[in-house]
């Protein structure tokens, strides 16, 4: 299982690469894994102002949808269009071109609450 270092992580299975003041967001190899086949990737919040933990959109596997959570409160200014047309590179590739959201974040203060790769990984049971 691929758990990056560099990343931060969520309870909920997202992923947040730090840029600046924008994150770049995904869904982690351990839940693609458990979804298995990802079929659809839906979100709604584009260019809206989301709080951290809210729902920013969905995804749907053939056997259920899941919702995704927001890591931390900002902007959704991005959403990664070539989902649209191939969703199985959220299975593929979860850790780059199956990235999801970009958000301009809001306040910093919360990247200090999200896990690191160990505690992720302890998180799983990795």
């Amino acid at each position: 299982m691929n758990i990056p270092a560099e990343l931060k992580y969520t309870k909920d299975h997202e992923w947040v690469k730090i840029e600046g003041d924008t994150a770049v967001v995904g869904i982690t190899d351990f839940a693609q894994g458990e979804l298995g086949d990802i079929v659809y990737v839906d979100v709604d919040t584009l260019d809206e102002e989301v709080e951290k933990d809210e729902v920013f959109g969905t995804v749907e596997a053939v056997k259920t949808v899941s919702d995704l959570f927001m890591p931390l409160s900002g902007e959704v200014t991005e959403f990664n269009e070539e989902l649209e047309d191939e969703p199985e590179l959220v299975n593929k590739d979860p850790y780059g071109k199956g990235w999801m959201i970009k958000i301009n974040i809001s306040n910093e203060e919360e990247i200090d609450q999200l896990l690191s790769a160990d505690e992720y990984k302890e998180l799983i049971g990795a």
